[in-house]
């Protein structure tokens, strides 16, 4: 998995230990995400997003990275690679900086990571958000994600797990 390939318009970087500080300050510019998906960001649950993994998936399938833009950090992505199986990648966390929302950046990363999935040979990325969500809800239609159900996270939270089916007639293509 070439990572560094998931943007045409932005340097993308695993993020590690290090970055916590500023991704702690992208992610905590976003209260609204956290009203709905609490408790609120620390930097310590950051750490534990960085490993958390689901079942059946190994360290090396995960990809936590950054979009930077000018050397600024600009969005945060948890991706999955093969879940829940192969010809599937999975999207366990999404968010660009609150300055960049509405602007089309969200929206142009996902299209450029589904191109170079499509490309690669995947056949749907999923994800799922928290129901009741209206901002999250919105941006995943948006971009071409459509509903498959409703189910139970981990945490007791009803989510509405989504998917996009990947290739040349995808939206944005």
């Amino acid at each position: 998995m070439q990572v560094e390939l998931f943007s045409s318009q932005y340097k993308i970087h695993r993020l590690t230990d290090q970055n916590i500080d500023e991704i702690y300050r992208l992610l905590s510019k976003n209260a609204l995400f956290y009203e709905y998906c609490p408790p609120f960001v620390t930097r310590e649950s950051i750490r534990e997003d960085m490993k958390i993994l689901p079942p059946g998936k190994e360290q090396k399938d995960k990809y936590y990275i950054g979009f930077y833009q000018d050397e600024k950090l600009i969005a945060v992505m948890d991706f999955i690679d093969g879940y829940p199986e192969k010809g599937i990648a999975y999207i366990g966390f999404f968010m660009t900086d609150i300055s960049l929302q509405n602007r089309g950046t969200g929206t142009a990363i996902i299209d450029d990571l589904c191109r170079y999935l499509a490309e690669s040979g995947y056949h749907s990325v999923r994800l799922a958000w928290v129901k009741g969500n209206p901002q999250s809800e919105h941006f995943w239609l948006k971009n071409g994600f459509v509903k498959l159900r409703e189910t139970t996270s981990n945490a007791a939270d009803e989510v509405i797990l989504a998917e996009r089916l990947l290739g040349k007639t995808t939206a944005g293509w």
